[in-house]
């Protein structure tokens, strides 16, 4: 069972086949916060996606050129572009799955936390659209932090009596796509051929890759083991001291956002065994929201798989988390609630 499906380039490979495309029905994807440094990207891989039939493309600026722009790639997908609270309404009305990435990205020295102020508003005021337009959609949360955005969406959705926890997902695909990549590099492995469960949340130490159960199986030592585990959990960092504060990790992150999307739609359409590592609310730990492998469906999440077996190792940074978890959910339910 791979969280995610074996596929060499994911939304990439499938964009071309026009059997998948006449196979599929009709499929409305929102992208809010489309003009962003994610988003663009996002949007333009999701315009190949033969999933997706209608695509709406929503910020509060520069919306319509990004929508003119991805409107030109000669893919099925019909692309409206939105600009403005105004709008939102009509980016979001019909949607099966909405996508957010909206926010502001992080810049060297800042924590996924010092995000949280600005991006929780925002979150809070997209997620209530989805709320009054398309509250029946699968909603599939970006903004960072996820830790503490997927809880703020919940209570959100909850004030308006649409709350569905089958419906609302953490992208935490990133993480996987990091685990994997440098899992593969480390041993040789033909990354294609690479599955690395990742669970827990999608900050720091939140992020666990279970690299006892990867596949194909490999040997390592104590360090080169904590060094992949610390390098996947500091992926962000990465990227954002590489690029010298001028950017976050967008590229790759638009597309393991749109790895997601995919899996999501293939589910609602579905297409068997489509298993992703995501952060949802669960009953599998002691905390109300957490990433372990899912199984998506036609009605969204379809069954939430446990931990397996774990090592030392794994048990005592599954046991370390836990407090900054917990209390990144509850900074999220009581963010709603002061609102």
């Amino acid at each position: 069972m791979f969280c995610g499906a074996k596929r060499v380039v994911g939304p990439l490979a499938r964009a071309f086949s026009s059997a998948a495309a006449a196979e599929a029905p009709e499929r409305k994807v929102a992208v809010l916060g489309a003009a962003g440094g994610i988003g663009q990207t996002l949007s333009l891989l999701m315009k190949m996606s033969p999933s997706v039939t209608k695509l709406s493309l929503y910020d509060i600026v520069n919306t319509p050129g990004v929508a003119a722009d991805c409107s030109h790639v000669n893919t099925g997908a019909q692309v409206t572009g939105h600009v403005g609270q105004e709008q939102l309404g009509d980016a979001l009305k019909g949607c099966d799955v909405v996508v957010i990435p909206a926010g502001v990205p992080r810049k060297p020295g800042m924590t996924r936390d010092d995000l949280f102020a600005i991006n929780a508003g925002i979150v809070a005021g997209l997620v209530e659209g989805v709320a009054k337009n398309c509250p029946e959609a699968l909603i599939t949360m970006i903004s960072n932090p996820v830790n503490s955005t997927v809880p703020i969406a919940a209570e959100v959705l909850k004030k308006h009596g649409v709350y569905n926890p089958k419906k609302l997902f953490g992208v935490t695909t990133l993480d996987v796509v990091r685990a994997k990549t440098f899992y593969a590099e480390k041993n040789g492995f033909d990354v294609n051929t690479v599955d690395v469960p990742v669970v827990g949340g999608h900050a720091g130490i939140t992020i666990l890759p279970l690299f006892s159960q990867a596949t194909p199986s490999a040997t390592m030592s104590d360090e080169v083991l904590d060094a992949l585990t610390k390098r996947t959990q500091n992926g962000g960092t990465e990227v954002v001291e590489a690029k010298a504060g001028k950017g976050s990790a967008t590229l790759s992150m638009a597309y393991a956002g749109a790895l997601f999307a995919d899996a999501a739609l293939r589910g609602l359409n579905g297409v068997q065994d489509v298993v992703e590592c995501t952060y949802v609310e669960s009953s599998i730990t002691e905390v109300p929201f957490f990433s372990s492998k899912v199984k998506l469906g036609p009605e969204g999440v379809s069954e939430i798989y446990g931990l397996g077996d774990l090592t030392d190792y794994e048990s005592d940074a599954l046991k370390a988390m836990m407090p900054e978890l917990e209390a990144s959910i509850e900074k999220g339910v009581n963010f709603v609630k002061n609102m």
